[in-house]
């Protein structure tokens, strides 16, 4: 018993095993695919079902849409044909001679290459005028159209549109009667060659395949891209979208309110058709697409559906093998992992994301490995960092050791030069003084020796000895003052600031140097005459600064601004040139802007570039020392704390613009040179 019953469990323990062939990963890619395809051909069928409704009811829309639109444009051209004939049908144009109407009908013909014939009939309906491009013009005629409905309808309906005919057994035309204005009217008759309207509709498509064309309430062909089929005068009452169209009239019913949608071309093809009716001549505008082309965006969507079906259950297919390999794969590569980690490997990971207890194990694997490495790189990585930041701030020392090193030599360059001034000019008051003293002594030699008989040559000879020996003289006075001059400068460029800062009027300091250095230029010139603009802001208000600096740099701009429109004057090319030097303020709250503008010469970019640079000047020998700017530049930037900027074009202006803190000269640093006081 107890042999039997062990062979029997053991029996029903393989048979699950034999039953069961298929992997776990297998039959859960089995299930998903299954699942996925079933979800696709559903959804595919019927989106497919509605997509074909929407399709269809869009393009017979659609070509609707085409149909009153080409029924729009022939009856355009229709218009077009009226309203060009109205110009002959005002009240005052039967009075006006024939020959004048002759000319008014051939000057229509010519506008207007539809009309081939155009007549005038008198208010009893007699025929005065004739012209036509096919017979010969007939004035006069006196036929009687009294009863015809080319006059008659006109008569009572102001505008006539004759049926349709064909003249010569091919070419349609149809009589268009147009009544005068005015009492007792007359009526213009227009004969219009329908073969014009192929124009109108052959421009007309309607996709690649898609045309258009026009027939008469009786179906025959008037208007057609193929213009044979109008010139043989073809009957298409009897093609089904036109016969259609045709019974509904017939019936009572709106002609437009039903569409035959799918029906047979000429040619034996499908078509999706469409029409719309031309009420004012009872025509009939058809519009047709061969239904592969109107369906073609259906069709495009079948195929799209069925290549993204495909294309789902191609991807199903692929995604459900990739979760199966996925339950075994992360099994296996935690394995290695674990190897690699053991083996000191810690620059791999072990990469994976099945969201389960096996990725939190080879997360917490993957943390600690990085935490080792991280321990190993984190040292080396911080000795970089504070190498390069070592590096940095030896590299910020040595720049600050330069800047102090060339502050330390523009300081002692500063008061070698102040001491340098107060050295030569002590010596140079000397050469001034003597020389003018010198020039003194000669003229009384000349009054002394003037008593004395001497030869008329020797005396010439004296005379011209001692003209020489003055005007030598006189360059030495010249060039020594020049000398004063440039020394003078140079103190005041090496000094810090003259007298105490104190709140200032900034406009009245600016008014008031500007009349310093207009009486200075007229005292200088008597002849000197400019155009002074003042524009003081009165919200400038107050400022602490400097007044005897600020007066300084202000007199050098306007005397820059005084020579260079004096030079421009005197270059005599501009006969209408008025010297204008403008002066503005401006409140910009924390501060004040200064304008100082002339329409002098200007300043050519060359100069503009050393126009701050110290001894830099464009001036004549003896006219100027260099100092003025590189001066003004340093009282306003080193004294003020401000700034100084120009903006010139040569030959028409210079502006320059001071910026001046309100308390610029409380905060800003003194000028570093000190030089000595001057005797």
């Amino acid at each position: 018993m107890t042999a039997t019953a062990t062979v029997s469990a053991a029996s029903d323990r393989t048979i699950p095993a034999e039953r069961f062939r298929l992997p776990l990963a297998g039959k859960f890619a089995v299930a998903f695919v299954g699942l996925v395809t079933l979800v696709l051909l559903i959804n595919g069928a019927v989106d497919l079902f509605l997509n074909y409704g929407d399709a269809k009811r869009t393009a017979i829309e659609v070509q609707r849409e085409k149909a009153h639109a080409a029924a729009e444009r022939v009856e355009s051209f229709i218009s077009e044909i009226e309203s060009q004939i109205g110009w002959t049908t005002r009240a005052e144009w039967r009075r006006i001679s024939p020959e004048q109407q002759r000319y008014d009908f051939i000057r229509l013909l010519r506008q207007a290459p539809a009309i081939t014939e155009v007549a005038y009939l008198d208010p009893s309906g007699k025929e005065q005028l004739r012209v036509s491009r096919l017979e010969p013009d007939v004035v006069g005629s006196g036929k009687d159209f009294s009863t015809a409905p080319r006059f008659t309808r006109a008569i009572a309906d102001k505008v006539w549109f004759g049926p349709v005919y064909f003249r010569r057994g091919s070419e349609p035309y149809m009589t268009v009667s147009v009544a005068h204005a005015g009492r007792d009217p007359g009526v213009t008759v227009a004969e219009v060659n329908l073969k014009l309207i192929w124009d109108v509709v052959s421009a007309i498509h309607d996709g690649s395949g898609g045309y258009a064309f026009v027939v008469t309430a009786t179906g025959r062909l008037i208007a057609h891209p193929d213009l044979s089929l109008v010139l043989r005068d073809t009957d298409l009452s009897t093609l089904p979208e036109v016969a259609a169209a045709l019974s509904a009239r017939r019936s009572g019913a709106h002609p437009d309110a039903t569409d035959y949608e799918i029906t047979t071309a000429l040619d034996g093809g499908s078509v999706l058709a469409a029409h719309a009716t031309i009420p004012r001549v009872d025509w009939i505008v058809f519009v047709q697409r061969p239904l592969g082309e109107a369906m073609a965006p259906l069709y495009a969507s079948v195929v799209q559906t069925l290549s993204l079906m495909g294309l789902g259950v191609m991807l199903a297919t692929v995604a459900g093998t990739f979760l199966a390999h996925r339950m075994v794969v992360p099994i296996r590569q935690l394995e290695d992992g674990a190897e690699r980690f053991g083996a000191g490997d810690l620059s791999e990971r072990i990469v994976i994301r099945t969201g389960d207890e096996i990725e939190t194990l080879a997360h917490r694997f993957n943390l600690m490995a990085s935490r080792v490495q991280e321990s190993y790189e984190t040292l080396e990585a911080k000795v970089e960092e504070r190498t390069r930041d070592l590096n940095k701030s030896l590299d910020d020392l040595q720049k600050a050791q330069s800047r102090l090193v060339q502050s330390e030599k523009l300081a002692s360059l500063g008061q070698l030069t102040a001491g340098i001034a107060h050295e030569i000019k002590n010596p140079l008051n000397f050469v001034n003084n003597f020389a003018s003293l010198s020039s003194e002594l000669v003229d009384e030699l000349q009054e002394v020796l003037e008593p004395a008989s001497l030869d008329p040559k020797i005396r010439a000879e004296v005379d011209e000895i001692a003209d020489l020996l003055k005007g030598n003289l006189g360059k030495v006075v010249q060039h020594g003052k020049r000398a004063d001059s440039i020394i003078k400068n140079m103190l005041l460029h090496s000094r810090s600031g003259s007298g105490e800062h104190r709140p200032v009027e900034i406009n009245a300091l600016v008014d008031e140097s500007l009349n310093l250095a207009y009486h200075g230029a007229r005292a200088a010139q008597p002849s000197f005459n400019i155009t002074l603009v003042r524009d003081l802001d009165p919200a400038a208000g107050t400022a602490d600064v400097y007044p005897q600096e600020l007066t300084r740099v202000l007199l050098n701009l306007m005397s820059n601004g005084f020579y260079a429109t004096e030079k421009r004057k005197t270059e005599r090319t501009e006969p209408d040139y008025a010297p204008t030097l403008s002066v503005t303020t401006r409140n910009r709250g924390d501060s004040i802007e200064i304008r100082v503008r002339d329409n002098g010469t200007g300043i050519p970019d060359s100069v503009k570039a050393k126009m701050f640079d110290p001894f830099f000047t464009t001036k004549p020998a003896g006219e100027g020392t260099g100092l003025g700017l590189s001066l003004s530049h340093d009282i306003l930037v080193k004294q003020h704390g401000g700034s100084i900027d120009v903006a010139t074009e040569p030959g028409q202006f210079t502006e320059f613009t001071i910026t001046l803190p309100r308390n610029g000269a409380t905060h800003a640093q003194p000028i570093i040179a000190q030089a000595k006081s001057e005797p």
